[in-house]
């Protein structure tokens, strides 16, 4: 067996009863959409393939917040099959710093293959599958869908961020809304436009529909 699809096998094994927006299918999703991204960029496929595949091995949020638990789970596995010692170490990279962590938290690593994989990863927060995945962690958590008492804050610190209990529209402003203009590539950013649009026309038809209209 291959690296990659030995990686795929290992990804679904592991999230096979993971939430239903950090599951397999959002990994595959990732992944199709970083290649379909890297075919216009120059960088080592493999990276990005790897570093998508593995980018949610095991998201803080389902961790008790710990960050740590996924670069160190994707390096034991990437050892187990023999990875050379660089893309490991890059790969590791990637996925400590993939992920939003709130408006104001500074990105410490850089390289044409995390833009790739990053704006694949933020691209699936965004359009038609990233309202249904806020809508569905949402109702995970037991958030409301909205309340007008509560404002969305876009100055939070990284942990008021990461332990918000607010309503799920408040994510759109606080997350996805500004997805569109943190794209790294130039596939990314016209992508995005759509999903961007998508997402505004939707929230337009929500706010009528909640003032009885």
């Amino acid at each position: 067996m291959d690296k990659i699809q030995a990686t795929i096998t290992f990804v679904q094994a592991t999230l096979q009863d993971a939430e239903g927006g950090h599951d397999w299918w959002h990994i595959h999703r990732v992944w199709k959409t970083a290649k379909s991204i890297a075919e216009n960029e120059n960088v080592d496929a493999f990276v990005v393939e790897l570093a998508a595949l593995l980018h949610d091995i095991a998201d803080s949020k389902f961790h008790g917040g710990d960050e740590t638990v996924g670069p160190k789970k994707a390096r034991q596995f990437l050892e187990t099959m023999g990875v050379d010692e660089n893309t490991i170490i890059h790969v590791v990279k990637i996925i400590e710093n993939i992920s939003f962590k709130g408006g104001n938290e500074t990105q410490h690593f850089k390289s044409l293959e995390l833009d790739v994989v990053q704006d694949a990863d933020r691209l699936d927060a965004m359009g038609a599958i990233g309202i249904a995945r806020a809508f569905n962690y949402g109702g995970y958590k037991n958030r409301k869908l909205y309340d007008p008492a509560i404002k969305p804050n876009l100055n939070k610190t990284k942990e008021a961020y990461k332990n918000s209990t607010e309503p799920t529209i408040n994510h759109f402003y606080e997350k996805l809304l500004l997805l569109k203009d943190r794209m790294n590539t130039k596939t990314g950013k016209e992508m995005a436009a759509q999903r961007h649009d998508f997402m505004v026309g939707y929230l337009d038809q929500f706010f009528m529909e909640w003032g009885g209209g």
